[in-house]
């Protein structure tokens, strides 16, 4: 951890208070998007108060920064109504479904990298050396 990490005045970092990782205050006061989610809340528009730092392996030593929202200003999570479940079920399928078999998947397919599942991928594959 470098000295410049702790800084809850914000005086290295613009004026935005930071920790690193695991240093930040209790849950009760500030939390990230992910961990309001787990308690059913959400931050409802409300600025960033804070932001925890901390370098990974998987990100070759880089910065990565999560940001912290206060607790008491965020609103339960809105309920999942049947217009939003279509809405939902709607966008997984075109993710979902294989524009050349028309089959539905249970898994996201790559359409971006291969346009297809992977069985209609390796027959245009096998045609393709044919």
């Amino acid at each position: 951890m470098r000295a410049i990490d702790f800084d809850p005045d914000g005086i290295h970092h613009g004026g935005m208070p930071t920790w690193p990782l695991r240093w930040a205050p209790p849950k009760t006061e500030l939390a990230t998007r992910r961990q309001l989610r787990a308690m059913g809340l959400r931050p409802a528009g409300q600025a960033v108060c804070g932001q925890l730092v901390w370098r990974s392996r998987l990100t070759h030593g880089q910065e990565t920064y999560a940001w912290l929202y206060r607790v008491d200003l965020a609103l339960p999570v809105r309920p999942m109504t049947p217009a939003r479940a279509v809405a939902l079920d709607r966008a997984m399928a075109a993710r979902q479904t294989c524009p050349r078999c028309s089959v539905r998947f249970e898994v996201c397919l790559p359409l971006k990298s291969i346009g297809s599942c992977w069985g209609c991928s390796d027959e245009a594959a096998e045609l393709a050396a044919a």
